[in-house]
């Protein structure tokens, strides 16, 4: 059962001293995910070296039992495995690390290393994709990056522009051209993203407050 969700920033070092490392000789699993699609990617072993430069890399590096030595998934094939999220479980001796791949995971060249397509099931978790450019648009600058330009702006401008999509949305509701009500309603969903990103609010949060009202109302 896991227990604890850390961010990169907030997996401190006193979390990392509560780590159980002692029942296999210093190492500790390491099951890797897909932070779009939930698939189970690979499963590894890491020392507390091994967590700590994934920490400071935020790529996924193991220890490797073979070799005897640190290695970072994608040294050699240049598919890395870019870090989102750690979760430790509730005995702290099992690491579920949620990241992005880039490109195939296994070494057979397939997507996963039990064989599996690393497909997206349905669209909608292409909104976990489309959060996670968000995220690094805000934190790089891109001249041409029109999301960027919507942070330099500041919230008030992102909240403005929130607001004058949901007109476009109502005018085109009133309309009979569907898919021009389909776009508004896109880009009146992307400037929202965007909003919450600004708020440093996730969209998890607004969905688990539904959650809540749904299960009080019952």
């Amino acid at each position: 059962m896991l227990q604890s969700r850390f961010s990169m920033q907030t997996l401190s070092k006193n979390i990392i001293q509560q780590l159980n490392f002692t029942k296999s000789n210093g190492l500790i699993p390491a099951i890797v995910q897909d932070a779009h699609t939930q698939k189970v990617l690979m499963l590894g072993f890491m020392n507390q070296e091994a967590l700590n430069v994934t920490l400071e890399t935020q790529k996924v590096t193991f220890f490797s039992r073979t070799k005897n030595q640190l290695w970072t998934k994608g040294e050699t094939s240049g598919n890395f495995l870019q870090v989102v999220e750690i979760l430790v479980d509730c005995d702290k001796d099992t690491l579920l690390i949620k990241a992005i791949p880039q490109g195939v995971v296994c070494h057979k060249e397939q997507d996963t290393c039990f064989g599996e397509n690393n497909l997206y099931t349905n669209n909608l978790t292409f909104l976990s994709q489309l959060i996670q450019i968000i995220k690094q648009r805000k934190n790089k600058t891109q001249e041409n990056s029109y999301t960027y330009s919507l942070f330099q702006k500041g919230v008030n401008k992102i909240a403005q522009k929130v607001g004058e999509e949901a007109i476009e949305v109502v005018i085109e509701a009133k309309d009979q051209n569907l898919d021009l009500f389909k776009n508004e309603c896109a880009d009146l969903l992307f400037h929202f993203l965007v909003l919450l990103e600004a708020k440093n609010t996730s969209l998890s949060e607004i969905v688990q407050i539904l959650e809540q009202r749904h299960t009080q109302k019952q």
